[in-house]
């Protein structure tokens, strides 16, 4: 997964954006969207700002787009079969705000510079990159990219996000895709006060989610911050979302997982613990690793049940619980009084009897029930407190 950052030099002074773009890429981003067309000035104004944008972003290992369009080519007598000005200034993606037709976008896939070119995902068929590719574009030449909107209640369908991308993915091109920030003061295109995501139910979710549900969904690629300035405590967040941990496959599960030919995709989703949960509690379910379920959990409930082979030994004690049912993003453990099962996590899915075999340890609050409905047969789990 690419992590990345847009900067609007029509808004904000060049040094600002250079302090963005260090802060950025300490925290592991590595790719940068902006706008070319929308900095006025001369033809040699706008690309030398663009020279010293772009060489300050490769300063950073950072992989820089630039938002064009027909407007801008003709402002820099630029064509779809010369794309030297761009080479000029070492731009290495270009993103088509529109498209010029299947065979003039040829022509631009095709660039001698290697030049990669991003079509707008939102509005681009999957069938038609499928045609550039039989048509003998390079795959790693070939990007596509959603839109972002600044005005609230018009971002994409979940759905027709979920099935394009899924599309795309089969094709093998990478997908990009945005999400907002929620720090003050924060700016973009149009007046952005409403942040600058791709889809719309994903807007107002903690900036750390919106990275987890693009991660679970295993079609996206490169996820970029569409309003700037995220703040330092967003990017640690970010950081942490995208930490994997380090698989072990010698480990029996890993193995039967890989033999499976699944992808072992890691899913993260956070939990508020429980104020009585207790230290053995807490190691199982954010030590312990991997979680999983072995593809036969039911309607009522997601189950990680490895850690009783090592937990069940050691027992999990029973804490008294007053409810008579355990309520739907409740997660418990399994404890002695069916020692068998002692350890085993379980996310209630459904409501479920109390029957004193399961000690509540914690809770999935609302908002992160979409990362539940993401997570699949067979997926890692990654719980974080």
């Amino acid at each position: 997964m690419n992590l990345g950052v847009s900067v609007y030099p029509d808004i904000r002074p060049l040094p600002e954006i250079k302090e963005y773009l260090k802060l950025a890429s300490q925290y592991g981003c590595t790719r940068v969207f902006s706008s070319m067309f929308s900095v006025e000035g001369t033809k040699e104004e706008v690309l030398n700002y663009f020279r010293e944008l772009i060489e300050e972003a490769h300063k950073w290992n950072m992989e820089v787009s630039l938002d064009v369009n027909p407007s801008c080519f003709e402002k820099l007598n630029a064509s779809a079969d010369d794309l030297c000005v761009f080479n000029d200034i070492h731009v290495d993606i270009l993103r088509m705000d529109l498209s010029y037709g299947i065979e003039e976008d040829m022509k631009l896939l095709l660039n001698p510079y290697n030049i990669k070119i991003e079509f707008n995902a939102s509005m681009m068929k999957p069938e038609v990159i499928k045609e550039m590719l039989k048509r003998g574009a390079k795959p790693e030449n070939l990007l596509v990219c959603h839109n972002f909107y600044p005005q609230r209640y018009t971002g994409l369908k979940w759905e027709k996000f979920r099935q394009m991308n899924h599309e795309f993915a089969q094709l093998k091109v990478r997908t990009g895709a945005f999400i907002s920030s929620h720090a003050e003061n924060t700016h973009g295109v149009w007046d952005a006060v409403c942040g600058l995501p791709t889809v719309e139910k994903l807007r107002d979710l903690p900036i750390d989610l919106q990275m987890r549900i693009m991660m679970a969904t295993e079609d996206v690629s490169d996820v970029l911050i569409g309003n700037a300035y995220a703040s330092e405590d967003e990017f640690q967040l970010l950081q942490k979302a995208l930490e994997i941990k380090t698989m072990q496959n010698d480990h029996p599960i890993v193995k039967m997982l890989m033999n499976s030919g699944k992808d072992l995709v890691q899913k993260k989703i956070r939990v508020q613990t429980d104020e009585n949960i207790s230290d053995v509690e807490k190691e199982i379910l954010f030590d312990f690793f991997p979680h999983t379920d072995v593809g036969d959990s039911s309607e009522w409930i997601w189950r990680s049940r490895m850690p009783r082979f090592k937990y069940s030994k050691i027992g999990v004690e029973p804490r008294p619980y007053e409810k008579d049912y355990f309520e739907v993003g409740d997660v418990v453990i399994v404890n002695n009084n069916y020692r068998h099962y002692a350890g085993e996590v379980q996310i209630v899915i459904q409501p479920i009897i109390n029957d004193g075999t399961r000690n509540l340890v914690g809770h999935i609050n609302e908002q992160e029930y979409e990362m539940m409905e993401l997570i699949h047969d067979k997926d890692i789990v990654v719980f974080m407190e």
